[in-house]
């Protein structure tokens, strides 16, 4: 191992310890390690513009934003994912049919052909080494004729076949050695795209190999002595252009552990700095409006509702303001703590707010509280872009008179005008949805300098490396248990060949008095694509398998009204069928409703399906879920069966997690886990702990990452996640 030493080499060589090692383990000599120049890093070198490395301009610079290589940092940060072994450079006279392999060898002649087929140039050049000559061949690759002049030493790679030797790398060999970057030795290959070829990025990386010397060292050197980490700078060339296999590793641990152990250290950053930026509300035990509410409801609270109120009551009675994640099962009873959490609030003379990411949603909450509250005279607003201006108008006066206890909405409730009297508590739904801004904009509503206690919510289920690595700054509250009277879902994958017989099935179920859901796929991003497809569907159904049932229609882009009579005529059984886009995916509760046909399955995510069917089940009825897949490969039919196997949606969960990799989620976009250059999970769980117990042990000892003993941990967080990873000094 190429564990960097920790005292100087004189000391430890008098302490009787070993020589010191370079990274790879190769023994250094004194004389010269002392003799070394002493060179600082530029940490401000990283951020320099790629343009500063030479051959590449504004266009090309331009290219490579597109797939964030934006500075030299970002460049040195895309570690290579594989590496080809082009260490064995062959005599001529030693090449095989068919095999691959490089060559050092001198240009005799070279010319350029244009057959008649258009488009095509061919360059041949007759290349020899004392052992043999060779014709090889070049296509579409004109301006080589010029380059390959007789007497130009060549480093080519390729394979012989019966016509010559076909070239798929090449390299002019500098002062005639027999080394260069793209066929000889370990050959890095790096993360490319359409527009930008491994090459390209290969040669950009050799050029800006010198800059590795200015990485930030952002881990304490007494953990990287204990772990036997290599220093950053050394890490990052043995990545990029490896002079050994053995190295590999080596160099791809300690970027791998970089990254988790930044990431929890900007976690852990974000978590104390929420704490340390002002006080919560205290709330003492829960009064008689919420014993009465608990009283009123029509079902008992399950052991795992009861044991998220005590943990809710446990925070906000701390002084700090809460920051909790609920998630749960699908229809696991969210909604009554998040309800639960607003009249702790209300009935201490302060406000909360319920924020939900799309207007369906908020209707949706605003009906459930409304039968959740009908034993109490509360009153609560609705407010939205589509709130009418009178409306909106009054709502907005009573939240900042205070007369209005409870509101429900959308983004609207964090728009400028929008004024709380004493803003207490905040539940955030579907939180993955908001960005870091968004939901900074909500604590910013709350009185003075004292924040709101958050609840988010969200209705997947998260598995635990997701819940360390997303959510690793928040408390955590999981609901498991189903209420009593909820059904399984029996799920079934319907081939095509069977689609007539499952639309029988699904009149069969009307027929007895039941309902249904019919979900378009994810034709597109556009909204109004999916409304226009759902709206066809309907009118299909309604003209062809479903003639003579009652058919609704229910997506993004119809107005507020229009949602509202839809879902309202589903759920007082005037309409059979309901066809919708994904917006009933969570929040609407039709007991009668047993069968969810889900068109374009394989279209969807694991967890989305599973918040699909969630939507039946809900009654005393045996329920079904049918999912059509149009033309499912591998991956969505493993998907598609998983589904079908496995009702626990935290199982579910690890499956997804497993099958769909990575995304990016810290700072304002939403969409996983991080995007990491090596790490890779859940496979790195294991690190992925370690390095979370390293960054709590350090804050046990220190009480800060900000600490001096820290170094520049808390900068290293900054530039590799934005200053919204770690906003106050933690």
């Amino acid at each position: 191992m190429s564990a960097v030493t920790t005292r100087p080499a004189a000391e430890a060589q008098e302490a009787g310890a070993a020589p010191p090692r370079a990274f790879g383990g190769a023994p250094v000599d004194r004389a010269a390690l002392l003799a070394a120049p002493v060179r600082s890093p530029r940490p401000s070198a990283f951020e320099a513009p790629l343009t500063t490395l030479p051959g590449v301009g504004p266009k090309l610079a331009a290219t490579a934003a597109e797939v964030g290589i934006e500075t030299i940092g970002d460049l040195l940060l895309r570690v290579p994912h594989s590496y080809r072994d082009r260490s064995d450079v062959r005599p001529l006279a030693d090449l095989r049919l068919g095999e691959q392999a490089t060559i050092f060898a001198e240009v005799r002649r070279c010319s350029l052909r244009r057959p008649r087929r258009r488009g095509l140039t061919i360059v041949e050049a007759t290349v020899a080494d004392g052992t043999g000559s060779v014709n090889a061949t070049w296509f579409n690759q004109p301006w080589l004729a010029d380059r390959l002049t007789t007497g130009t030493s060549v480093l080519l790679h390729g394979a012989l076949d019966r016509r010559g030797f076909r070239v798929a790398d090449h390299e002019i060999a500098s002062s005639g050695k027999e080394t260069g970057i793209h066929t000889t030795g370990l050959v890095p290959v790096h993360p490319a795209t359409e527009g930008l070829k491994a090459s390209r990025i290969r040669e950009w990386a050799w050029r800006a190999l010198p800059f590795a010397g200015d990485a930030i060292e952002p881990l304490p050197a007494p953990l990287r002595a204990r772990l036997r980490l290599a220093a950053a700078a050394d890490a990052l060339r043995a990545a990029h252009f490896p002079p050994a296999e053995a190295e590999i590793e080596e160099a791809r641990r300690r970027i791998r552990f970089e990254e988790l152990f930044l990431y929890q250290a900007a976690l852990a950053a974000r978590r104390q700095g929420r704490r340390e930026a002002g006080p919560g509300h205290v709330l003492g035990p829960p009064g008689g409006l919420v014993e009465r509410w608990l009283a009123s409801l029509p079902f008992e609270p399950t052991a795992d509702q009861r044991r998220a109120f005590a943990e809710v009551d446990a925070d906000l009675g701390t002084g700090r303001p809460m920051q909790r994640l609920l998630m749960g099962e699908v229809g696991s009873g969210k909604t009554v703590i998040a309800l639960y959490a607003m009249l702790r609030a209300v009935e201490t003379g302060l406000q909360a707010a319920l924020m939900a990411p799309t207007e369906t949603l908020a209707e949706q909450h605003a009906a459930t509280l409304d039968r959740l509250l009908a034993a109490e005279p509360l009153s609560f607003g609705l407010l939205m872009g589509a709130t009418p201006v009178a409306r909106r108008r009054e709502t907005l006066r009573r939240l900042a008179s205070g007369e209005l206890g409870l509101v429900v909405g959308t983004h609207a409730l964090i728009e400028e005008g929008v004024e709380f009297a004493r803003l207490g508590v905040c539940i955030v739904d579907e939180q993955h949805r908001f960005g870091v801004r968004q939901r900074a904009a909500l604590d910013a509503k709350g009185p003075g300098e004292t924040l709101p206690h958050v609840l988010h919510m969200t209705a997947t289920p998260i598995p635990r490396t997701l819940s360390l690595t997303a959510y690793g700054d928040l408390d955590t509250t999981t609901l498991r248990e189903l209420p009593a009277g909820r059904r399984p879902v029996a799920t079934r994958l319907v081939e095509e060949d069977v689609r007539p017989g499952a639309y029988e099935f699904l009149r069969d179920r009307l027929r007895e008095g039941r309902q249904a859901f019919v979900v378009c796929p994810l034709v597109s991003e556009s909204e109004k694509l999916q409304a226009r497809a759902a709206s066809a569907e309907a009118e299909r159904l309604a003209a062809g398998e479903l003639r003579g049932f009652e058919v609704g229609v229910l997506h993004g882009q119809m107005r507020s009204a229009g949602k509202a009579a839809a879902m309202a005529a589903f759920a007082a059984g005037e309409t059979d069928v309901l066809v919708a886009t994904t917006v009933i995916e969570v929040g609407i509760d039709v007991p009668n409703a047993t069968v969810m046909i889900v068109e374009g399955a394989e279209r969807f995510g694991v967890s989305q399906l599973h918040q699909l069917r969630g939507r039946v089940g809900r009654g005393e009825h045996e329920s079904f879920c049918l999912l059509f897949a149009e033309e499912a490969g591998e991956l969505a039919r493993r998907r598609l069966e998983a589904v079908e196997a496995e009702r626990d949606g935290f199982r579910l969960a690890e499956v997804d997690l497993s099958l769909r990799g990575e995304g990016e989620i810290m700072g304002t976009r939403q969409s996983g886990l991080p995007r990491f250059a090596v790490a890779s999970l859940p496979e790195d769980t294991a690190m992925l702990l370690e390095a979370r117990e390293e960054v709590l042990e350090l804050l046990r000892r220190h009480g800060s990452l900000a600490a001096p003993e820290m170094g520049p941990l808390i900068e290293a967080v900054r530039r590799r996640f934005g200053h919204e990873a770690a906003p106050l000094a933690a």
